[in-house]
């Protein structure tokens, strides 16, 4: 359950970095380099490039369009963003990845909102 969701979480990466790769075993893939941008990235900001990461998973999937995912992954985004604390926030900025107190917030956000979780 947890390395599936650690794909989610590297499409996050990926959608906010646009050059991330896709995580595998670790927490950190390895050779990636978060972007520098989400330092100073506003909540709004993080939240959409949560939601767009969200998207991208949900229609590789799906096998559908990321268009359709948008209400569903504006909730996931909104709900896992509003759960963090400042300290898993901040992991975030630094990382590009939710650590692992806030990958079991974003687990449940996902059934929430009634999303896919991720598949390996």
């Amino acid at each position: 359950m947890i390395s599936t969701f650690r794909a989610l979480l590297a499409a996050t990466a990926l959608a906010a970095s646009a050059t991330a790769a896709l995580a595998a075993a670790s927490n950190t893939p390895t050779m990636y380099q978060p972007d520098p941008a989400l330092k100073t990235a506003s909540m709004s900001e993080l939240r959409s490039r949560v939601s767009q990461a969200c998207a991208i998973i949900q229609a590789k999937q799906e096998n559908a369009s990321e268009a359709s995912f948008s209400g569903k992954c504006g909730c996931y985004a909104g709900r896992t963003m509003r759960s963090l604390s400042a300290d898993e926030v901040q992991a975030y900025r630094d990382t590009g990845v939710f650590n692992d107190s806030a990958r079991e917030k974003a687990l449940a956000a996902l059934d929430a909102c009634k999303l896919s979780r991720p598949r390996m």
